[in-house]
This record gives C-alpha cells, sequence and structure tokens, in this order.
C-alpha cells in the first residue's frame, strides 16, 4: 500500500482546471473538496503512523474517501 496522499488534482489530472473552477464557483463542490481533504489528510496520518488509528477505523476512513472521490468525480465528469 502506498503513503502518497491521494490530492483530488492526483487523482483527476484531466480534470485540474475544472477542479479548481469549481472550487471557487461551486459552493457544493467547494465543500466536498474540503471534505475530501479532511479526510485524506486523516487517512494519509494514519497510514504512516503520524496518528495511528484502529485498523477497523482506517478502513471506515478509506471507505469514506473512496465514496467521496465517486460523488465528486460524478460532478467533474457532468
Amino acid at each position: 500500500m502506498s503513503h502518497t496522499p491521494h490530492e483530488l488534482v492526483q487523482e483527476f489530472p484531466e480534470f485540474s482546471s475544472k477542479i479548481s473552477d469549481l472550487k471557487k464557483n461551486d459552493a457544493h463542490f467547494a465543500r466536498l473538496a474540503d471534505e475530501y481533504h479532511t479526510l485524506n489528510r486523516a487517512v494519509h496520518r494514519a497510514e504512516t503512523l503520524i496518528e495511528p488509528i484502529e485498523e477497523l477505523a482506517e478502513s471506515q476512513l478509506r471507505k469514506q474517501r473512496a465514496a467521496l472521490k465517486d460523488e465528486i468525480y460524478r460532478l467533474l465528469a457532468a
């Protein structure tokens, strides 16, 4: 497993300009992006043992991040 943070622009490089535009102009997208960033950082801190948590809790964070990423992708692809 990679311990590299999964930033939105790295996950969706083809949408980098759209991500930037939506963060500025769409409050719903901006909120989702902020929530993703927060979850992503929590997962990264858990994976790198900066802030270790139980395996089940870490797994739940990853699932939440994946669901949020799917929702963000749907907005980007629309």
